[in-house]
């Protein structure tokens, strides 16, 4: 045992330090882990300081852990100190009157979305790993999720919050105000920095208005020019209450309504395009009425082929339900999964490109694209080769490079971690990714924080 765990266990007490087997075997997630040297779990912004000192005296690197539900390597920690912060999980305080939400790092997001519920506020982050994901993983990542249209980003969606430095230093920047000016908004360093800057330790968190009315429908759209003609009518019809605008392209639509998935089409095959429509506002009655209209003028112009409205919550769900079964890919393996974000204007041309390349290479190859039309991202899941590391390698090749002239994000919302790292300059210019590196080193200078991340 040695003396950095001694003092760890010391420190933290029974229970916090797990080494060795128990500590291989805590390292699950939705990827790749690596084996820990220790994992680590504080329940307490202090606890977590003194790790972090420990560690940074003895050079020892650290890999913040939350739901480890990331996409991209991000929580690799072979050899390093896996910092969890599973037991620090509470809601701290709600705000009625400011709509404000406290939380420590480690609470499960859906967490906060039914506890902001049950007061009758509501915060609009939704994804996926809803149930896994943690508010400090959402954070250092900045998730986005299905209603960034509207709401933006994890970014707008948290007002002030703690970190701690590689040395261990505390920044308690729990700001609770909508406006505040004054200086530097510290935050920002931390959000999306992928816990290679500091370990997010508390947040204060936005609410909204809970929304009374929900409308949902999907709609059948006969080509990619469409889509964002119907997109902006039918966001200025419905008066700023558009909550998402999700773009499931004809292969993945059959995928997710075809046997053995448990869902079946509202609307038949054979349109290239399948938009979910979600509108949330403030009255059932009236906005399903303007929710109807809407739809209505857009079948009547033709801008749309075919519609299916959602009549009840559990209709709703399950048009829902065929967005989010994305498990159903695993029918198409060996699989990779790529997170891009360009121009809505570039789209169409770019999967066009992707789709003939990967088909030039692995004439059977196949490539479901779905995802966050709206806001500009789309995720694509090409089934080819043998799952290799050279067909891997190939496959982001074609995937990336052609992001290079559209001014692209090689990624919107997974974060970079290990796996894009190579790539990091398709999206980042020169003097960008060297004013990230001088962060980097005034906060990390002897980078213990997520070493190997982002920047390598």
């Amino acid at each position: 045992m040695s003396d950095l765990i001694k003092s760890l266990q010391q420190r933290l007490g029974d229970g916090a330090v797990l080494e060795g087997v128990e500590a291989r075997q805590s390292a699950f997630g939705w990827g790749r882990l690596g084996k820990p040297f220790a994992v680590v779990r504080p329940k307490s912004t202090a606890e977590v300081s003194a790790v972090l000192k420990m560690c940074h005296d003895a050079g020892q690197a650290v890999v913040p852990w939350g739901g480890r539900t990331g996409l991209v390597e991000g929580a690799y920690a072979e050899d390093a100190v896996a910092l969890s912060l599973e037991r620090m999980n509470r809601i701290v305080e709600i705000d009625a009157a400011g709509a404000t939400m406290t939380v420590e790092a480690g609470c499960i997001l859906q967490q906060v979305c039914e506890t902001a519920d049950g007061n009758d506020m509501f915060f609009p982050l939704d994804l996926g790993a809803r149930g896994s994901a943690t508010i400090g993983g959402n954070i250092s990542t900045n998730a986005g999720g299905n209603r960034v249209i509207r709401y933006g980003m994890m970014r707008e969606l948290v007002l002030g919050l703690e970190a701690v430095l590689a040395d261990g230093t505390v920044v308690s920047s729990l700001n609770r105000l909508i406006k505040n000016n004054a200086g530097y908004d510290l935050k920002q360093m931390f959000i999306g920095s992928e816990g290679t800057l500091g370990v997010v330790t508390q947040a204060v968190l936005r609410l909204r208005p809970k929304p009374v009315s929900q409308n949902v429908a999907m709609l059948a759209v006969g080509s990619f020019e469409m889509l964002p003609r119907v997109l902006r009518s039918v966001e200025r019809g419905l008066g700023g209450t558009l909550s998402a605008f999700e773009v499931m392209w004809e292969d993945f639509y059959r995928l997710v309504t075809t046997p053995p998935a448990q869902g079946t089409a509202p609307i038949p095959h054979g349109h290239p395009y399948y938009v979910l429509l979600e509108a949330m506002g403030g009255d059932q009655s009236e906005d399903s009425a303007r929710f109807e209209r809407v739809l209505a003028a857009e079948l009547e112009s033709g801008q749309v082929a075919d519609a299916v409205i959602a009549k009840s919550k559990a209709e709703c769900h399950r048009l829902w339900a065929l967005r989010d079964d994305v498990a159903q890919v695993v029918r198409t393996a060996p699989f990779f999964t790529f997170d891009v974000s360009l121009q809505i204007s570039e789209m169409d041309e770019y999967v066009r490109e992707v789709r003939q390349a990967l088909l030039s290479r692995w004439p059977a190859a196949t490539l479901m694209v779905f995802g966050h039309l709206g806001d500009g991202n789309l995720h694509l899941i090409p089934g080819v080769g043998d799952g290799s590391h050279e067909a891997r390698t190939a496959v982001e090749s074609i995937v990336y490079d052609p992001l290079r002239v559209r001014r692209g994000s090689v990624s919107a919302e997974h974060g970079i971690g290990l796996e894009k790292r190579p790539y990091l300059p398709i999206s980042r210019n020169v003097q960008e990714i060297a004013l990230m590196r001088t962060v980097k080193q005034a906060l990390d200078p002897r980078n213990i924080l997520n070493p190997g991340k982002i920047l390598g």
